[in-house]
């Protein structure tokens, strides 16, 4: 008897997420996620690029329902497959979202001090956000939260500590184990390693990959860094301007990037040896209030046609398990 194929953990179709603002009788919109399709699979690390304003942290915080006005979800749905439940976060009431958070779906957020609280210690934090799920008396609790900080490498007595007292990484350390104590299925992680320095930047990425093998889990890991994705995601998602733009293996965006815009990025990377100048990428990413008609990425692209300022792109798989949203794609690139 044929293995049964599981279902994706998270399924993203034609989602619509928007900024609206009416005041003094002028309405705004500003189109931060415009019909965006995507798919995780168990126990994969999907990394989500591009430049800032590129609609990242709205597309998480939507895949989240982190949402408050006057950001709003229009259309498309954010269904995931959990263990034990199928669940539409956006047709869940707050209570029972309430009990999906941490156990199911965690959140590692930029900064570790918006999430710590400055003036109690540490060990609160833990009591607030976990006590209620893992659903054991206060001493059993805390006992299992020192398990998980050792495991994480991290000294148990920092939960006596008050926020201020810890460095940068060693907080963003204790937001990590706070995301991950109650073993959640699904975590997001945006931009957690920003603000750091290259040495606490890596200890703290491999605990990341460390505790997402450990626990199974799937992720998101959001970053503009492409050298973090090269060394650390499964697949890739690029978004320009809303959309996702390219998405394929890790491996192959790399190898044989399809979008203009992603082959602009990966090219920009430097590299051993490679003393050539570096070109940036001509004008500016769009006003998402009055985005430019068909492809948002023409006004910028050495390849634009007619086509490109007339109709939007829709995604196209160019390889197995590659696919672009580009009428004019890169050349695929021998392996």
């Amino acid at each position: 008897m044929s293995e049964q194929v599981r279902e994706p953990v998270l399924v993203v179709s034609d989602l619509r997420a928007y900024y609206r603002t009416s005041s003094f009788g002028v309405e705004r919109e500003v189109r931060a996620v415009d019909d965006v399709s995507l798919s995780i699979e168990a126990n994969e690390i999907y990394g989500l690029a591009g430049e800032s304003s590129s609609g990242k942290t709205t597309l998480i915080k939507t895949i989240a329902a982190a949402i408050q006005p006057p950001l709003e979800v229009l259309a498309g749905s954010v269904v995931f497959n959990f263990s034990d439940r199928r669940v539409d976060i956006h047709a869940v009431d707050r209570r029972e979202l309430a009990a999906i958070r941490w156990k199911h779906l965690s959140y590692i957020m930029q900064g570790s001090m918006n999430v710590l609280n400055p003036v109690r210690r540490v060990r609160h934090s833990f009591v607030d956000f976990a006590f209620r799920h893992i659903g054991k008396p206060m001493p059993e609790f805390l006992q299992v939260v020192r398990n998980h900080l050792q495991r994480l490498h991290l000294a148990p007595d920092v939960l006596d500590a008050y926020p201020h007292q810890l460095s940068g990484g060693m907080r963003q350390r204790v937001t990590i184990a706070l995301a991950t104590v109650c073993r959640p299925e699904f975590i997001i992680a945006d931009e957690p390693t920003t603000a750091l320095d290259v040495v606490v930047q890596k200890g703290v990425l491999a605990m990341i990959h460390e505790i997402q093998r450990e626990l199974g889990s799937s992720l998101i890991f959001v970053t503009h860094d492409m050298s973090v994705h090269a060394n650390l995601a499964d697949r890739l998602g690029i978004m320009y301007a809303g959309r996702l733009v390219e998405e394929g293996r890790t491996a192959d965006v790399f190898r044989s990037p399809r979008h203009p815009y992603t082959a602009h990025l990966i090219a920009s990377l430097p590299r051993l040896g490679d003393t050539s100048p570096k070109k940036g990428l001509d004008g500016a990413p769009p006003n998402l209030a009055n985005p430019p008609p068909g492809c948002r990425f023409h006004p910028r692209c050495p390849r634009a046609s007619d086509i490109c300022r007339r109709e939007t792109p829709p995604m196209t798989w160019l390889a197995a398990g590659h696919r672009a949203a580009c009428f004019h794609p890169e050349p695929e690139q021998a392996a």
